[in-house]
């Protein structure tokens, strides 16, 4: 049975443009004063209730607020897809920038119906006709001038005009009839998911059909669980919820991807014939790249805090991997475990962590193994740190000796060792790391290099050198010692 229900809105547009501080000052709270240069890094949906002008009953929207860093362009795109309604955020002081014409690329894509609010009114170099024409260069012509795309100039800092945009806002919904089929099974899409020390996996879901509750079998075309617990977006435990809402749910096995739909059922045969339906809506998407054994690649595990960082990590590395020797082997949320290092050690891998940490056990674990660990808080410097190492496993570019053979016992830190230089010159008292393979497993330093039994200053490419080495790390045939740029 068809059934109206509240409009699901995405506030997209360029970083500091507004679109978090205008959600801030419709839902009554301080998330923007909390982030980290008021830049949102992670989808979040919330429901208000709102009282039209000329009315007595309130009305709910649901809102998903997107970020605006260019970074995080797929989980705009994302966002797009599962709103009724976009609200297009340009300041009246900046007027269009690179990521307002990105995300009205993804609007227009996704035939998303849109309004304009024209933002930071009560700036000293607000100018609201520049960005009218500004848009009317892209082809968006406002109700007024010219145009029938509905607008409204806010100040999300005073609140100036923002009832009258969840006004509009109303009213366009009305007018696009937004509803839902009012069936027995819960559906929706994943928009977020995080690890919780003390909860375990926490997903961030809009539910688009039904009624979710509490007990339901829930399932996505990845993960499957039961919902344990069902919570509102404010947190509060709760038995069920209706068409719009966002939801906190807890019970998933393992952690869904951001953007899958999900159904939610008491019948697990119900469930999964609803389920096989609406994944012909969606496209299965994998992300990650794929890694073949033995070719000369750095492995790398990804780690991440939350499903939407993951995301941005996924796609930074998968764009590295497809100009430099590296493959994505496996991508997970939470800190970095045990259990991540010893995959890793299994794998010849390094890990990469943004935005998460490694607890102590593992920490100790990869110093024993020798696992190769990058973490920051920034992607660019992750981006920056990993291209650069993986560079170091192009022979082409880095000076190389392939280890043939291995002469004695370890006198200490000393060994002796034979090889075939593979790239050269290499001299005599270099440093260099131990390879094997696609992992880094020490360092050392040639203490004496020789050709033919004779001592020599430098070795050129493709002769057979002996070499007596320091170093704390065993040495093998075939291990490669690798040394920088002379």
């Amino acid at each position: 049975m068809k059934q109206s229900r509240p409009p699901i809105v995405v506030v997209m547009g360029h970083v500091d443009h507004g679109k978090t501080t205008l959600l801030d000052h419709i839902r009554k709270t301080t998330v923007a004063s909390k982030e980290a240069g008021g830049i949102t890094q992670s989808i979040g949906a919330y429901e208000i209730e709102h009282t039209p002008a000329g009315s007595k009953e309130a009305k709910r929207i649901t809102f998903i607020d997107t970020p605006g860093h260019e970074a995080f362009s797929k989980m705009r795109e994302r966002g797009a897809k599962i709103a009724d309604l976009a609200i297009l955020v340009v300041a009246a002081d900046d007027s269009v920038k690179p990521q307002t014409k990105n995300a009205l690329k993804y609007i227009q894509e996704e035939k998303v119906p849109f309004i304009v609010a024209i933002n930071k009114i009560d700036k000293p170099g607000a100018d609201i006709e520049k960005v009218v024409n500004d848009l009317m260069q892209l082809g968006i012509y406002l109700e007024g001038k010219g145009g029938d795309v509905s607008w409204h100039a806010v100040s999300a800092k005073t609140g100036e005009g923002v009832n009258e945009l969840l006004d509009l806002i109303l009213l366009t919904s009305e007018l696009e009839d937004i509803h839902c089929i009012g069936d027995n099974v819960a559906s929706g899409v994943v928009i977020s998911v995080r690890m919780d020390s003390k909860r375990g996996l926490v997903a961030g879901v809009i539910i688009k059909e039904g009624m979710l509750m509490q007990g339901y079998t829930i399932a996505t075309h990845s993960t499957s669980g039961k919902v344990r617990t069902l919570e509102n977006f404010m947190g509060k435990a709760i038995q069920q919820l209706e068409p719009s809402a966002p939801a906190l749910i807890i019970g998933f096995e393992k952690a869904p991807q951001i953007g899958e739909i999900f159904c939610a059922h008491k019948d697990e045969k119900v469930l999964h014939e609803s389920l096989i339906k609406l994944e012909k809506m969606l496209p299965n998407e994998n992300k990650n790249t794929s890694f073949e054994k033995g070719e000369k690649r750095l492995a790398i595990v990804l780690k991440a805090d939350e499903a939407g960082t993951l995301e941005v990590l996924n796609e930074v590395m998968g764009r590295l991997a497809k100009t430099l020797p590296l493959a994505i082997v496996k991508s997970s949320v939470g800190p970095v475990t045990e259990g991540d290092v010893k995959d890793a050690d299994s794998m010849k891998a390094a890990i990469i962590g943004f935005h998460t940490k490694m607890d102590r056990a593992a920490e100790n674990m990869a110093l024993a193994k020798k696992i190769l660990f990058f973490n920051s808080p920034i992607i660019y410097e992750l981006e920056k740190q990993v291209a650069e190492h993986a560079e170091k496993l192009t022979t082409k570019e880095f000076r190389t000796i392939e280890i043939l053979g291995v002469f004695g016992g370890a006198k200490g830190k000393e060994r002796v060792v034979g090889g075939r230089v593979a790239l050269g010159p290499i001299k005599n008292q270099e440093s260099f790391e131990i390879w094997f393979d696609t992992k880094l497993i020490g360092k050392g330093k040639i203490l004496n290099l020789q050709s033919g039994r004779k001592d020599i200053a430098e070795a050129e490419t493709g002769i057979e050198v002996g070499l007596l080495v320091e170093s704390d790390d065993p040495i093998r045939v075939g291990n490669r010692l690798v040394f920088a740029y002379p």
